[in-house]
């Protein structure tokens, strides 16, 4: 899948950001997911991918550092950060199903560290 660019006014931080979401989303890709909703944003906080596994939503935190000093990317989803994203998935599931049954959801990261990558399925 050919990577689409970040705006032209994006900091250099969120371009990095955008660069690495975007190669998690390319990764999951290719691994069988589809796609639902990119950066979808509520008051409460923001999810970086939604996507489909089977039946299943899959909802996924992307994190990038240069490197994996100090614990490294998976180490930064606190259980704060944890909060705001199962707080933003319930605004997006209330929004998109409403009062019809809500389909299983899972919480994964895309860890990137430098240039590796990994993808934590089921993370918290």
């Amino acid at each position: 899948m050919s990577s689409p660019l970040p705006p032209a006014s994006a900091t250099p931080r969120q371009r990095s950001g955008f660069l690495a979401e975007q190669r998690a989303l390319d990764y999951l890709l290719s691994r069988g997911l589809r796609l639902v909703e990119r950066n979808f944003r509520a008051k409460v906080g923001e999810l970086d991918l939604v996507m489909a596994d089977g039946e299943q939503l899959v909802v996924v935190e992307v994190r990038r550092r240069a490197s994996a000093d100090w614990g490294g990317a998976a180490a930064s989803v606190d259980a704060a950060k944890q909060a705001r994203v199962r707080r933003a998935a319930t605004v997006f599931l209330a929004a998109r199903f409403g009062e019809r049954r809500w389909p299983p959801v899972r919480f994964d990261v895309v860890a990137v560290d430098g240039d590796r990558m990994r993808w934590l399925r089921a993370a918290f």
